[in-house]
């Protein structure tokens, strides 16, 4: 499921959060609300990581150097990780700590038609921002779920979107719950409490990014579906009998590298062998674009060595695996 980089939905939400940390900034200084602050840094936060996926986006357009001869495909993923640092530390950390000292000295929140106005607001706001990333995300995630697309998306600019978006409406509306309790009740503590839990939601979101931006840096195949094309693209039934075992690794969201060693006869000539490898290579290109980079070995499938089972010492990665766990 490689994607494209959802400029437009980044710009919509980097638009969108700067307009809302300005307003929450000075609704803070109005009103000395905490949920306030932290929703500001956090807003912050998100368009700091939003300026970070589009230069991330930028450096992977690099052409490839001798130093560098994959190209730069994978800064996206470095960049889309960093993302998840920041909101971490930056929102996550910072809210629970703003939050833990407000409920430690709290005070009444003053001049309260701020920091609920400007809560309204920007939940209309980051609707609109979460609207472009899902209308972005539906082109892309075909009959797949939510969970599914964000866990299988090779392009890490629209999860980390989506997540970021989902995260600031559901902080928009704790902080609105905690400043709302907080004046009907004249106690400060809410306020706080609210502020904590806005803090725990950025933190568990900060480890999901985090975990599926680290799978992408380690390295992953190809999805299945693609697998299944290049597996089927391979073989002509003529020159090329069969695929012995192959490997997919993504360089980047749009492009996959692809390494099989493949079955030819015994008595087939070198001239023979160098065709149907060509061959073999646009029709792969054909059906799957993004396979761009592709290694075809030709060897003599053997009966009886298949038999024998996987050699785990084939390739890197030990025993090859049936095309469904690719």
């Amino acid at each position: 499921m490689s994607a494209s980089g959802g400029t437009r939905a980044i710009v919509a939400a980097l638009g969108a959060n700067l307009a809302i940390a300005a307003s929450k900034f000075v609704a803070f200084a109005f009103s000395g609300s905490s949920s306030m602050l932290a929703e500001g840094v956090h807003s912050l936060a998100d368009s700091g990581n939003q300026a970070l996926l589009l230069i991330g986006g930028k450096k992977a357009q690099r052409e490839a150097t001798p130093q560098h001869p994959f190209g730069y495909g994978r800064e996206r993923y470095i960049y889309a990780f960093l993302v998840s640092i920041v909101l971490f530390s930056v929102g996550g950390m910072f809210a629970v700590y703003e939050g833990y000292e407000k409920i430690k000295h709290p005070h009444e929140i003053e001049h309260w038609y701020w920091p609920v106005g400007v809560l309204v607001f920007a939940i209309i706001a980051e609707s609109f921002s979460f609207r472009t990333a899902i209308k972005e995300s539906n082109e892309l995630r075909g009959k797949h779920s939510w969970s599914q697309f964000i866990r299988r998306a090779k392009a890490p600019e629209l999860p980390v979107v989506l997540l970021e978006d989902f995260g600031a409406l559901i902080g928009l509306v704790l902080a609105l719950g905690g400043v709302s309790l907080a004046l009907l009740t004249g106690d400060g503590i809410w306020d706080g409490i609210g502020t904590v839990c806005i803090g725990v939601l950025l933190i568990l979101i900060a480890l999901v990014l985090a975990a599926e931006t680290k799978s992408l840096l380690l390295g992953e195949s190809a999805g299945l579906e693609d697998v299944q094309k290049i597996e089927a693209a391979i073989v002509d039934g003529d020159t090329v009998t069969g695929v012995i075992h192959m490997r997919t690794l993504h360089l980047g969201p749009e492009e996959l590298l692809v390494a099989a060693k493949i079955a030819v006869e015994h008595d087939d000539t070198a001239t023979q062998v160098a065709t149907a490898i060509n061959a073999a290579e646009a029709r792969i290109r054909a059906a799957v674009p993004i396979a761009r980079v592709i290694y075809l070995e030709p060897d003599i499938y053997s009966a009886a060595e298949a038999a024998k089972g996987p050699d785990a010492e084939a390739t890197p990665g030990g025993p090859n695996r049936p095309a469904a766990e690719h």
